[in-house]
């Protein structure tokens, strides 16, 4: 509500208009681009849809929708799925696949990893054999007689699906028929490999799937440039991972694995540091009982040692796994429920969290322990990473996570506009709001200029913690709350929040009175309502207080004017009827004309 907000708002708005204008042009060029129209589903669709051996979740179902919406509309589709780890992304991922091959077209699947390539690999060959699908993979497990083998199916066009790591981008490699481009973790892959994957991308349809996005992503997603459809549902009988964020002690991490070990699971040490890797493991080594098979991966190693230990892993053949970020994509293990982080504040937000949903994948309750060096002052941001990792601890936060580490890092260089710092002064909601309005202005539609009303009372209004108890949730009703622009949506929220939570405390009840009162005034000139024992609305000029005088007089209610100082209407009321409700009765008559 203060002045110097206001002026910090129009400086990034300024810059905001720079960037919409590539942004429209942008929107043309992809409005423009038209795609294969694919068929509606047919029997083998369906066919191979009922093979899927889980209960779909809604949003899988959601996502799956709009995906297939896209491809039959004849969109050139670029469309962000963003869902936690285990929350169905590979299915949604695979029917499009499929559908893509039935109309007689090329799909390629890259991944940030060997071993994720080798999953998606093995997923694909499972769902897809007894359809007749041609599943390849390339990568560095791949010998280079393999690798000839599969570049001339790939030129003969022998080949459906085509899964591989960054190998896939060699210039050498080339597709016959491509329609359809699906991107893991994108975050994953370096700036010379996006470069590439721009190339390869052209015209083709793109679908992104990740858990938690880059934030430069997710930005593009938010405002537009990109679709996106998001899967917060859990699987059915999933437990959320209990997380503890705490200095590294030996004590600690000895009692965690042998919780875990004495319930016949398996550990996951991530430790990020080759060189001292395996004296690290020794150390580990002195903390257990003999007998325990312990672990070590990491990048540097042979690719069929590499390889022996993940599969060693998978088979149940190693207790602890030491290793390095590398595994933080793509080890599915249901039998491992602990996972241990050391050195926690120097990996990224959607490091931390890839790495939580590697365990928690069955119905055990799993256990991650963010460790720390507690010698050392951690910097603000890994203070805000390590407090946000411990924030969302629900089950399909990946999405609020990606949020955060946007409001974290910033939106990136998106467009080659540099608008981290103009992000951080007015808050990421605001931000997009400012985007939006200035893509309108630069589309040449009518933008109705909003007035921010500032409102002030001694009326308690806000939501009790003994309420809502949980901090996510709370702030989520208030983002519902500050929406109430009607009293057809105030008693919707009242309802739905009697139906959650219980009899609304008199402090809720003013709050939601409080938003339509703002949001109501925000259609008229008015810029200041103070709500005490009289009732006082500030008008923006003596020209639309004056027309508001006119319009309450024939409504029969009482005035005072203060016309010699500034434009503003004193308003006096009967002491028994509701001070806010009033105010509200007022508004809407002035809105009734207007």
């Amino acid at each position: 509500g203060g002045v110097e907000f206001e002026k910090v708002k129009q400086r990034v708005k300024q810059k905001v208009k720079e960037m919409a204008f590539s942004l429209v042009k942008l929107y043309a060029e992809r409005q423009d681009l038209k795609g294969y129209i694919y068929p509606k589903d047919d029997e083998l669709q369906e066919a191979f849809e009922n093979t899927f051996e889980f209960s779909e979740t809604p949003d899988q179902l959601n996502a799956i929708r709009d995906i297939k919406t896209d491809m039959e509309n004849g969109k050139v589709m670029d469309r962000l799925v963003c869902g936690d780890v285990g929350f169905g992304k590979t299915e949604v991922a695979m029917r499009c696949a499929f559908k893509t091959i039935c109309a007689g077209k090329m799909v390629a699947f890259l991944c940030p990893t060997t071993i994720l390539s080798e999953q998606h690999y093995n997923s694909c060959l499972i769902r897809m054999k007894d359809f007749g699908v041609r599943v390849e993979v390339l990568n560095r497990f791949k010998s280079p007689t393999d690798v000839k083998r599969i570049m001339d199916k790939l030129d003969k066009g022998e080949i459906d699906l085509l899964v591989g790591t960054h190998k896939l981008l060699n210039k050498n490699i080339h597709f016959k028929n491509l329609g359809l481009l699906i991107l893991d973790e994108e975050q994953k892959f370096g700036v010379e490999d996006k470069e590439k994957i721009k190339n390869l991308k052209k015209d083709v349809n793109i679908l992104t799937l990740s858990a938690t996005p880059i934030p430069r992503t997710l930005n593009m997603a938010l405002s537009g440039i990109r679709d996106i459809s998001v899967i917060q549902t859990p699987p059915v009988s999933r437990v959320p991972t209990e997380v503890k964020i705490l200095d590294f002690n030996s004590s600690i991490i000895q009692s965690a694995i042998d919780h875990e070990l004495n319930r016949d699971g398996q550990v996951l040490i991530i430790y990020n540091k080759v060189a001292s890797i395996y004296d690290f493991a020794s150390k580990i080594k002195n903390l257990v009982s003999e007998g325990i098979r312990i672990g070590v991966a990491h990048g540097q190693m042979q690719e069929k040692e590499l390889e022996n230990e993940i599969v060693k892993l998978y088979n149940k053949e190693t207790d602890i796994l030491i290793s390095t970020t590398l595994i933080e994509n793509g080890v599915d293990l249901p039998n491992a429920n602990t996972l241990i982080v050391v050195d926690a504040d120097t990996l990224g937000l959607s490091q931390l969290y890839q790495l939580k949903g590697r365990i928690g994948r069955s119905d055990k309750q799993a256990y991650a322990y963010f460790t720390f060096d507690g010698k050392k002052t951690l910097s603000e941001n890994a203070y805000k990473r390590l407090e946000a990792i411990g924030e969302f601890t629900t089950m399909g936060s990946g999405f609020k996570i990606a949020v955060r580490d946007l409001e974290i890092r910033g939106a990136g260089n998106v467009l080659g506009a540099e608008q981290h710092g103009h992000m951080q002064k007015v808050g990421y909601a605001m931000y997009v709001e400012l985007l939006k309005q200035a893509i309108k202005e630069e589309k040449g539609e009518k933008v109705r200029n909003i007035n921010e009303v500032v409102i002030e009372t001694n009326i308690p209004a806000f939501i009790p913690a003994e309420y809502i108890e949980k901090y996510e949730q709370r702030i989520a009703q208030y983002v519902n709350i500050s929406k109430i622009s009607s009293f057809d949506e105030l008693e919707k929220v009242k309802a739905s929040l009697n139906d959650i939570y219980g009899n609304l405390p008199n402090e809720v009840e003013a709050l939601c009175k409080i938003a339509l009162i703002k949001n109501l005034s925000n259609n008229l000139s008015i810029n200041k309502i103070k709500i005490f024992n009289d009732v006082t609305l500030k008008f923006d000029s003596m020209e639309d207080l004056k027309e508001s005088v006119e319009l309450l007089n024939k409504n029969n209610i009482e005035i005072v004017l203060n016309l010699e100082v500034e434009p503003i209407i004193k308003v006096s009321f009967e002491q028994n009827i509701g001070k806010l409700d009033y105010v509200c009765g007022i508004l809407t008559k002035l809105l009734a004309v207007k």
